[in-house]
């Protein structure tokens, strides 16, 4: 049986849906709640690989916090301001990754 785990913020509607779609599958989720228990470095580098892209293409640029950094600069400045990890981010065995925006593309790992 396949394993998932999803970078969640309640507080956000497109996590909350994308967390309901995986569950409507039957999935049932590791629940890393990224704001409150923070995402370090190398979390960072290996969602990139997972995702297949830098992380400056998942990061929320509009946070006050953002600034235009790339490589280790970026993954620190965002371990140390979680808030700027685009959400959410879903994980299938720790082999794939998706962005869930729109929460519809979490189906390619299903």
């Amino acid at each position: 049986m396949a394993s998932y785990r999803i970078y969640h913020n309640p507080r956000c509607k497109k996590s909350r849906e994308t967390l309901a779609l995986l569950e409507a599958e039957g999935i049932t989720p590791e629940i890393i709640l990224y704001l409150q228990d923070g995402v370090t470095e190398t979390e960072l580098a290996k969602l990139e690989i997972l995702l297949g892209t830098d992380l400056s293409n998942f990061v929320r640029k509009k946070e006050t916090a953002y600034k235009p950094l790339t490589g280790k600069a970026l993954r620190k400045l965002v371990s140390q301001h979680p808030i700027l990890l685009e959400r959410p981010i879903v994980i299938k065995d720790n082999k794939k990754a998706v962005l869930g925006r729109p929460p519809e593309n979490v189906r390619t790992l299903l």
